[in-house]
């Protein structure tokens, strides 16, 4: 029997994959997004700056309209775990989902990064319950005026203490007991800031309805905060392109083109798992982006880069030969 070869596979059910799910169904595409259900965006108990939702929006909420909607055209989607990704000499890729093989002529990589948590007691109920926060650009006009403990062992911890001092007065660093390998500089620069800094080790979290009341410090002190930023990084997920050769940077993430082209022919990556701006209007853009590349790519129109004029702008003439028509212009 022929082999069942997709359009497209799509690895992770988080913004990005649901968003490229959502324009490949649209486009009449065989493909198929499997989700493992570790989207960090389900961790957010409410997006306020997500455009659209005046009131906010709880990713959960989110992820599930973006399902719902991708399912009205079509879409497949199934829980599972990539634990394996290979490249044919045919160029065909074939993915491994427990005891099924996935074959599909294109893969849109969307598995995004994992926070690094702090050593704190029961902090994944910390972070459902808004008490342990990772994005200043998403949620720091909700601490306005508030008393903010940033959790960081070095200069991205400063950073983005720092970016928050533009809500706050009210701003410490805590190292959590570890060395801070903060610079002369750096170090004046949050005195400069009137940015407490603190490397005492935390022996307990003190918690009373939705507020973190208290850290007790070792040395017997206790510390009252309003809020928790942790800053101590994040991992891509990125491992299933390791032994394609596909290019990373130094942080783990997959290094694309404007189209979202990894190095590795015939694979694309969208959202957190790309060296980007971490937020969901960018991973949905990449992914709209990365969607219609694919599409192309299977019609057999030429990219910008073999095209003739070997373009490099972002134009609608790059990603869809419809909108260049003589047609186009008359509508």
């Amino acid at each position: 029997m022929p082999e069942n070869v997709l359009d497209c596979l799509v690895i992770g059910g988080g913004p990005a994959g649901l968003t490229a799910a959502i324009y490949l169904a649209r486009f009449r595409r065989r493909f198929q997004v499997v989700d493992a259900g570790a989207s960090r965006a389900a961790l957010i108990p409410t997006s306020h700056n997500h455009a659209g939702f005046p009131e906010g929006i709880h990713g959960k909420a989110l992820l599930s309209r973006m399902t719902e909607q991708a399912r009205k055209y079509g879409a497949h989607i199934v829980h599972g775990r990539v634990t394996d990704l290979e490249r044919r000499a045919d160029g065909v890729f074939v993915a491994r989902v427990g005891p099924d093989r996935i074959a599909a002529h294109t893969v849109l990589l969307a598995t995004g990064v994992v926070d690094r948590e702090p050593d704190l007691p029961d902090v994944p109920d910390a972070i459902q319950r808004g008490l342990v926060r990772h994005c200043g650009i998403c949620d720091g006009y909700e601490v306005l005026g508030k008393r903010v403990a940033v959790i960081g062992h070095g200069s991205s911890g400063l950073h983005e203490a720092l970016f928050l001092r533009t809500y706050t007065a009210d701003i410490t660093l805590l190292s959590l007991g570890c060395p801070l390998t903060l610079s002369r500089d750096e170090r004046r620069a949050a005195a400069e800031a009137g940015i407490a800094v603190v490397e005492e080790a935390v022996e307990r979290v003190v918690v009373e309805g939705d507020q973190v009341r208290a850290l007790a410090m070792r040395d017997g002190e206790c510390r009252s905060f309003d809020a928790l930023y942790s800053a101590l990084g994040s991992d891509a997920r990125s491992m299933l392109v390791h032994d394609l050769g596909t290019r990373l940077d130094d942080k783990g993430c997959v290094v694309t083109d404007e189209h979202q082209r990894s190095s590795t022919e015939g694979l694309f990556a969208a959202g957190d798992v790309v060296r980007s701006l971490d937020q969901i209007s960018v991973a949905m853009g990449q992914a709209a982006i990365a969607a219609t590349a694919i599409h192309n790519l299977l019609r057999g129109v030429p990219s910008p880069k073999e095209a003739p004029d070997d373009t490099l702008s972002f134009s609608p003439q790059n990603l869809c030969s419809c909108c260049s028509s003589p047609e186009a212009g008359r509508r």
